[in-house]
């Protein structure tokens, strides 16, 4: 890894969090027991380009009973049956073979009585339950998700947040001060600092770019050489700057408020947190219009906190 790599701390596209829109922690651990349901960007597939298939159109039958690809399409659906390394034509020849197997099997755990008890009654209403409650929380993503909605979000948001400077760079590495005061004479005496940069400077990854680090802000950069760069006037040089990499003459190019984002770039983490919004909306709603009681282990009633 060169050093200016290691220099320059990760730098991540700016998201939807980092622009000052973070989701409320949720009150209770409802949405924890049922993730909210996954609204694909609108943008993510058109209609146009995968051809709309017949949820009814038979693809098998075992013992008379059918499979349609409307069954199929549920099972892909199902966490413990994704296949991301798994091409699209076998995946749905082993999610087909699987609801044949699934048919079979739930025929003879009928003839075998396994659906009779008690504890397959609680199993069978909790999922009833949850899938009902899947669907809903998918409903109410779907409606918040307009394109309305999320640039009205991206807008507020651009808006709110206090602008942050940035500056663009060149350096100069070497590994003693001696040889950076002769450097730093050079270049403020009127020396090309790129050029400069280009002969001498120890850092692999930008001496090939004249020493250009490109635009970044203070918190991107170790702290002895973002507070030399940040006190800097575009145009002028500072004097030998330590850090753990070494010694540094900096040459600021250009200071800049950072742009934001644009809306395409933000757009699926709008539409996350619009639908994540909506379904936590729901959920804090039930419950508080709703009576809630807990018991302890002796049957008697728990006080409730406040969320």
């Amino acid at each position: 890894m060169s050093r200016s790599l290691t220099l320059r701390k990760s730098l991540l596209t700016r998201s939807l969090l980092t622009l000052g829109v973070a989701l409320p922690v949720m009150a209770g651990a409802a949405l924890a027991q049922t993730p909210p349901a996954q609204t694909p960007p609108a943008s993510a597939t058109s209609a146009a380009a995968v051809p709309a298939v017949d949820p009814s159109k038979v693809i098998a039958r075992v013992n008379g009973v059918e499979i349609t690809e409307g069954d199929l399409a549920i099972a892909a659906e199902d966490s413990a049956l994704q296949m991301p390394n798994v091409p699209d034509e076998q995946k749905r020849e082993l999610l087909t073979g699987y609801m044949i197997d699934l048919k079979l099997g739930a025929k003879a755990a009928e003839a075998a009585k396994v659906g009779s008890g008690a504890e397959f009654a609680r199993k069978l209403a909790y999922n009833r339950d949850k899938t009902l409650l899947d669907e809903y929380l998918d409903q109410e993503a779907k409606k918040a998700v307009t394109p309305e909605a999320a640039r009205k979000l991206y807008d507020e948001t651009v808006k709110s947040v206090p602008a942050e400077q940035e500056v663009r760079a060149r350096h100069i590495l070497v590994e003693n001060e001696d040889e950076a005061k002769k450097i730093a004479t050079r270049v403020k005496g009127g020396e090309d600092f790129a050029k400069v940069a280009g002969e001498v400077s120890k850092d692999p990854g930008s001496k090939t770019d004249g020493g250009d680090l490109g635009f970044f802000t203070k918190d991107r950069m170790v702290e002895p050489f973002a507070e030399a760069a940040f006190k800097l006037e575009a145009g002028q040089i500072s004097d030998p700057v330590k850090s753990q990499f070494g010694w540094h003459v900096i040459k600021v190019e250009e200071k800049r408020n950072k742009p934001a984002p644009s809306f395409e770039e933000t757009k699926d983490q709008v539409q996350t947190y619009l639908a994540r919004k909506a379904q936590q909306d729901l959920i804090l709603g039930l419950r508080k219009n709703a009576k809630i009681e807990r018991l302890d282990d002796k049957g008697k009633l728990v006080e409730q906190k406040q969320p």
